[in-house]
């Protein structure tokens, strides 16, 4: 797997699009960099930058964003709601495939050196980049914002981890780190006024506040017998919020950093600032995402939205993001496009033709052309995948059955585990043909010398062995599912209880089909002990295939006859 980390630097500019085109610039035209976000805050004065690729191209690539944003932006000139220092205020990287945090964070500080030494930017390593546990707090960092940067700068304490100690009065100061993906957060209330936006930031943060005497706002702190504030712990781990108003939409907001959404969620995050708000006679009218988010977070909002109304939670990906967006409120303040905001989606490849994305005639249609890919292996994935989908239907339909409603549960868990082996066989119909393609690619490898034949016929091998492992696992998952079948069969919605016979005829062929393209392709493997056990093992799952689909007939069969 490649390397793979996500920049996410905030430029201190949200209003000049001219300004922003120019920074982003140099990241769109380094090869090996994938611009997946800009998002201006006019409000803020701030834009989020939000790139990934390879450790090297990616910090390149924010290099020379830094560079532009230092020659373009004058922090003598900026103002805006969001705390900030520099004209490249933070930029963060996030590990997100085959680094680990370690060595994102030794990239962090090479890209902060060479800031330091080329720019002559002040520049603080926060988060798991930073050297002193002091300076991992980026507020730490950023303490005086960029006008206290002068007399900071004199502070010995407080000399930069890289560049001068000498005061930028164009570019400010910057904060370079690594850290996990945050997911930068506001809640939208019914309300203009900071304070009350503050009182809820207050309750729902990490930090809490502080212990007053007397006043509980402007009173002095409390301290202990040792000296130190007396605070008072917010609801939420790993949540950072503030309040503020937000002159485009005539709002107050709480602006919410949740720095790690494993420990506190999206929803878990929304959920109680809406408590909070209720408790000082205010409301949630929605929340906006700054910035993207994993598709994961998105998953588990919807699903808790969706257990919440007892519904089932085995739907479509697509209609569990919905359900979350709209219990979000994302779509509050403009519209909110998941493909626009969802990182695993803006990292699919556009131009890749897929099988799974045609219509079932242009499938049909390709499936009967003269090319000899997709073929059987990819239609018995296919048939997998409609033979399940049709006892996910009978799950969820169960599950909202009238007079049922204390077992929609159970037919959720069973809805979404066929959710689970649906979305994993449509993926092996284009799999199936890929693993073909592979076979075709291997032979059409050079063989004039002694290396070349060598390598030719162990690509060869490879790409052999990978187009038995495809079919051979489209049996075994498309038998997995004759289990919900069967259940759907004997305890589900009994009108529908002919679609659970359909789907066993569609899983049993699948596994049938499949065991086929196991078998053609087996001849031409060296590894006879691999290519024994795979048709040892799929003889008996075609047997329990076949059985099983016998009896869930029988089942169906003696209902539809009562």
């Amino acid at each position: 797997m490649n390397q793979l980390i996500e920049c996410v630097p905030n430029f201190s500019e949200g209003r000049d699009m001219a300004v922003i085109r120019q920074i982003t610039d140099q990241v769109e035209t380094l090869e090996g960099v994938r611009l997946l976000d800009v998002d201006p805050g006019k409000a803020t004065n701030r834009t989020v930058v939000t790139f990934v690729g390879t450790p090297e191209a990616v910090i390149e690539a924010a290099f020379r964003a830094i560079r532009k944003a230092s020659e373009v932006i004058d922090m003598r000139n900026h103002k805006g709601e969001h705390p900030r220092f520099g004209a490249t205020d933070v930029c963060p990287l996030v590990p997100v495939a085959g680094i680990g945090m370690e060595e994102t964070a030794a990239w962090a500080r090479r890209l902060a050196e060479r800031v330091g030494k080329e720019l002559g930017i002040p520049v603080y390593c926060y988060e798991n980049a930073a050297f002193t546990e002091e300076r991992r707090n980026l507020a730490n960092c950023r303490s005086g914002e960029y006008e206290g940067l002068p007399e900071k700068l004199k502070d010995p304490h407080w000399k930069p981890d890289f560049g001068p100690a000498v005061f930028n009065p164009t570019a400010g100061a910057i904060a370079i780190g690594a850290r996990d993906f945050l997911v930068a957060y506001n809640v939208n209330l019914n309300t203009t006024s900071v304070r009350r936006a503050n009182a809820i930031a207050f309750d729902i943060r990490e930090k809490g506040r502080p212990v007053r005497e007397g006043n509980p706002i402007t009173g002095k702190i409390k301290k202990d017998e040792n000296g130190n504030e007396i605070w008072i712990p917010g609801a939420l781990k790993a949540c950072k919020a503030i309040g503020w108003f937000i002159e485009e939409y005539g709002i107050a907001q709480v602006s919410v950093n949740l720095t790690n959404i494993s420990i506190t969620p999206v929803h878990v995050a929304f959920e109680e600032a809406c408590n909070k708000a209720l408790e000082r006679g205010l409301r949630v009218t929605g929340s906006e995402l700054v910035g993207l988010i994993p598709k994961s977070a998105m998953i588990d909002a919807g699903k808790y939205f969706l257990r919440k109304q007892k519904r089932s939670v085995g739907v479509s990906e697509e209609e569990i993001i919905k359900i979350a967006v709209k219990s979000l409120g994302l779509d509050d303040l403009k519209p909110f496009s998941p493909r626009e905001k969802i990182i695993e989606y803006l990292l699919e490849n556009p131009e890749e033709k897929k099988l799974v994305n045609l219509t079932i005639e242009g499938f049909a249609n390709e499936t009967a052309s003269e090319s000899p890919a997709p073929g059987g292996g990819s239609v018995s994935a296919a048939m997998g995948a409609m033979g399940v989908s049709l006892a996910t239907m009978v799950a969820n339909l169960s599950s909202h059955k009238a007079g049922w409603d204390d077992r929609w549960e159970e037919f959720s868990e069973w809805a979404e585990k066929g959710q689970h082996i649906k979305d994993e066989l449509l993926w092996l119909i284009d799999e199936d043909t890929r693993a073909f393609n592979r076979i075709m690619d291997a032979f059409g490898l050079p063989k004039g010398t002694e290396e070349e034949k060598a390598a030719r016929k162990q690509a060869v091998q490879d790409a052999t062995r990978y187009a038995i492992e495809i079919p051979f696992r489209v049996m075994k998952r498309a038998f997995d599912s004759m289990e919900i079948i069967r259940a759907m069969a004997e305890s589900g919605n009994p009108n529908s209880v002919s679609d659970a016979g359909v789907g066993a005829l569609a899983a049993r062929s699948a596994v049938m089909g499949a065991f086929l393209n196991v078998k053609i392709n087996a001849p031409g493997l060296e590894d006879k002990a691999f290519v024994h056990q795979m048709l040892e093992e799929g003889t008996e799952i075609e047997r329990k295939a076949i059985l099983a689909e016998a009896e869930i007939l029988t089942i169906v069969n003696t209902k539809i006859k009562t």
